[in-house]
């Protein structure tokens, strides 16, 4: 594991895969890098890239105040990602977001066009957190009042938070060893056991507290760069609707739907992801 400062003092948690040599692809983490699988840094930099994952603000191992009270925005994300791009390598990179993280590399590659040569968007939506648009598909409602009807478990007992985390993705259609397996990993990369910090690093709980304003989504026909959109069939968190509207609105954007998947990405889909990435 490494760390890059951005000129504007935050610390970003990094790590590599490959070649540093070769073309970068910066995968935003969602919001740990750990969502983005092994297997896939792996694949990636298997087909002759500079794999680069790393963890957005307030978790992981990049900077974390307060989690509770986030003094940036999503532009200032966007911007994080510019610079770490721009910072490992003279060339535009192929940027790519997963969830939430996927919201940061839109904003990102609209932003600061210069900094990114192709886009890759995982199992997210065009839309910032909170009300949805009317032609977008809404989260599972059933799905999601299952999962944040499980109780918190003790943030300072890794077994329980591990636990927690299998439980939350068997209801969302996802793999409960896997997610329990990550949970661990985040866990022991986590800054402290304060609930404010694992909610962050686990569940991601500060982006409902960030300003994402303004919207994006009218932008996107701007776009002007070779682009991927990969979502789960089963996504009960972003239904597949999302990925497809992005497909769209995105000029020459190839949708590919992991007809197995829900809302993780799966390792066993990491090839498949990969050869289209590397298509780009």
């Amino acid at each position: 594991m490494h760390s890059f400062r951005t000129p504007e003092g935050v610390t970003l948690g990094v790590e590599h895969f490959g070649d540093p040599k070769a073309p970068l692809v910066l995968l935003v983490g969602g919001t740990t890098m750990l969502s983005w699988p092994d297997e896939l840094c792996a694949s990636l930099a298997r087909g002759g890239r500079h794999v680069v994952r790393y963890d957005l603000r307030d978790s992981g191992t990049s900077t974390t105040v307060d989690p509770e009270a986030p003094a940036y925005t999503l532009r200032d994300l966007a911007a994080d990602a510019a610079a770490l791009a721009r910072g490992l390598d003279d060339r535009p990179a192929h940027l790519a977001g997963v969830g939430v993280g996927g919201m940061v590399a839109q904003v990102a590659v609209l932003d600061h066009p210069d900094a990114f040569s192709a886009l890759t968007l995982a199992g997210t939506r065009p839309v910032a957190p909170g009300p949805v648009d009317d032609d977008l598909p809404d989260h599972d409602m059933a799905v999601l009042k299952r999962r944040f009807a499980l109780p918190m478990p003790d943030w300072s007992d890794r077994a329980a938070v591990a636990e927690f985390a299998a439980a939350g993705a068997e209801i969302l259609g996802d793999d409960p060893a896997a997610a329990r397996a990550t949970a661990e990993r985040v866990f022991d990369r986590a800054p402290s056991t304060e609930p404010a910090v694992q909610l962050a690093n686990q569940v991601g709980l500060v982006f409902s507290k960030l300003d994402c304003a303004p919207r994006w989504r009218e932008r996107l026909p701007e776009l002007a760069i070779p682009a991927l959109v990969v979502h789960g069939r089963h996504n009960r968190f972003f239904p597949v609707g999302n990925g497809e509207a992005l497909a769209r609105e995105i000029p020459g954007a190839r949708l590919l739907v992991l007809e197995q998947a829900a809302t993780a990405i799966p390792a066993a889909a990491a090839g498949e992801i990969a050869t289209a990435m590397l298509e780009l």
